[in-house]
């Protein structure tokens, strides 16, 4: 027989409760605070832009202090779009065209990827849209580091393989995406490690491509070609020009929201 008195379940069940909203504040607070973040380095890069009279989007290109980042550029195989900047994911000839704005340490793009990532290539597979990957590496800058341009550079050693395998990497890089103050990302044998996760990915060019940073020049032309875009925030999404707003309170929409809102635009 138990000697616990409702009294005692009573304080149990307050505690817990209490933790819960504990690490509910803690988790809109470290939220709040990427923003913060992301809102400096913008009202930085916007400074700057004024000055040198150059169009930036949010925070700007990250630059590169790597001497493989200067070095030859080299334009990954199944690139697409001006300069090969774009990865096109989907059927050539689909009707319509959804372009995705990301950066791979953008903690938002995570929880739209693992929330809808799964709809959004399904509905790419039934011909529905074609998916068009505008990727960035502007919060190397608002954050320090330089994650978001090295797993940029891992992609396209991944994309050069063939797009599918771009996609898988991408999936799996977004599904163990590193918290925003760890770097993780800028660690080559970590992205190599995550490469693993996709079948038939880490071939030898693939595995030296990512080691030498092959394709570092190239996703600093693809951070240019986003600053040019005028896309002020990640994620950005569009369907075929019309903005889809995939959040709402400060949390993505479900699939069957986002399912809807295609719908709407295609007819």
């Amino acid at each position: 027989m138990s000697n616990s008195s409702p009294r005692t379940g009573r304080n149990a069940a307050r505690r817990a409760a209490t933790e819960r909203l504990r690490e509910e504040r803690a988790r809109a607070e470290r939220s709040a605070k990427i923003r913060r973040r992301t809102i400096v380095g913008a009202a930085s890069a916007a400074v700057l832009a004024l000055a040198a009279g150059v169009a930036f989007a949010v925070g700007g290109s990250s630059g590169s202090g790597d001497a493989a980042a200067n070095g030859p550029l080299v334009v990954p195989a199944n690139a697409s779009g001006a300069d090969g900047t774009v990865i096109t994911y989907g059927k050539a000839d689909a009707p319509h065209t959804l372009e995705i704005y990301e950066d791979f340490r953008c903690p938002y793009c995570e929880q739209l990827e693992t929330t809808n990532g799964k709809t959004i290539q399904q509905l790419a597979d039934a011909g529905t849209y074609k998916i068009e990957y505008h990727l960035a590496t502007f919060l190397d800058k608002g954050l320090g580091g330089k994650g978001s341009r090295t797993a940029l550079a891992a992609a396209g050693a991944a994309l050069n393989e063939g797009v599918d395998k771009f996609k898988q990497f991408h999936d799996v890089l977004y599904a163990n995406q590193p918290d925003e103050r760890n770097d993780g990302f800028a660690d080559t044998g970590r992205l190599l490690d995550l490469a693993g996760q996709v079948p038939g990915l880490k071939t030898d060019a693939f595995v030296k491509a990512v080691q030498d940073g092959t394709y570092a020049p190239w996703a600093n032309q693809v951070d240019k070609a986003f600053d040019k875009s005028g896309v002020t925030g990640t994620p950005t999404v569009r369907l075929d020009g019309t903005k889809l707003e995939v959040f709402g309170n400060g949390a993505p929409v479900s699939p069957e929201q986002f399912t809807a809102m295609v719908k709407k635009v295609t007819g």
